[in-house]
C-alpha cells in the first residue's frame, strides 16, 4: 500500500526554477526506486529522472544539466529540482515508486496524481 503525494507545480517564465516534491507512504513494501515521469499534450510519456535507494540516478537527455533528483530514504521522499526551465518542459509531472527499477521504467509502479508545470516563453 503506497500513496504518493506531489507538490510544487506551477506557472513560471522560461529560465526560472521549480522544485517538485513527492512523499510516499508505505506499508509492507520496500520502496527502492523513485522517479518522475512527465506527459505533455501530443507527446509520449517520458521518464524524466529516477533514483535508487543507493543514490544512483538516471536522467533523460532533455533535462541533463538542468534537473536534479534526490531522495530522503527515511521519509520515502523524492525531490526534483528543475532549473533553467524551458517552454518544452511544460507537462504534467507524475511521481512514481517501485520495488525494482523495472517497475519504474515500465510504468508498473505506484503513481501519484500528477502536478502541472507550465513554462511560458
Amino acid at each position: 500500500q503506497v500513496q504518493l503525494v506531489e507538490s510544487g507545480g506551477g506557472l513560471v517564465q522560461a529560465g526560472e526554477s521549480l522544485r517538485l516534491s513527492c512523499a510516499a507512504s508505505r506499508s509492507g513494501f520496500s520502496i527502492n526506486v523513485m522517479g518522475w515521469y512527465r506527459q505533455a499534450p501530443g507527446k509520449q510519456r517520458e521518464l524524466v529522472a529516477c533514483i535508487s535507494r543507493g543514490g544512483s540516478t538516471t536522467y533523460a537527455d532533455s533535462v541533463k544539466g538542468r534537473f536534479t533528483i534526490s531522495r530522503e530514504n527515511a521519509k520515502n521522499t523524492v525531490v526534483l529540482q528543475m532549473n533553467s526551465l524551458k517552454p518544452e518542459d511544460t507537462a504534467v509531472y507524475y511521481c512514481i515508486s517501485g520495488i525494482t527499477s523495472a517497475q519504474v521504467t515500465s510504468g508498473f509502479g505506484s503513481w501519484g496524481q500528477g502536478t502541472q508545470v507550465t513554462v511560458s516563453s
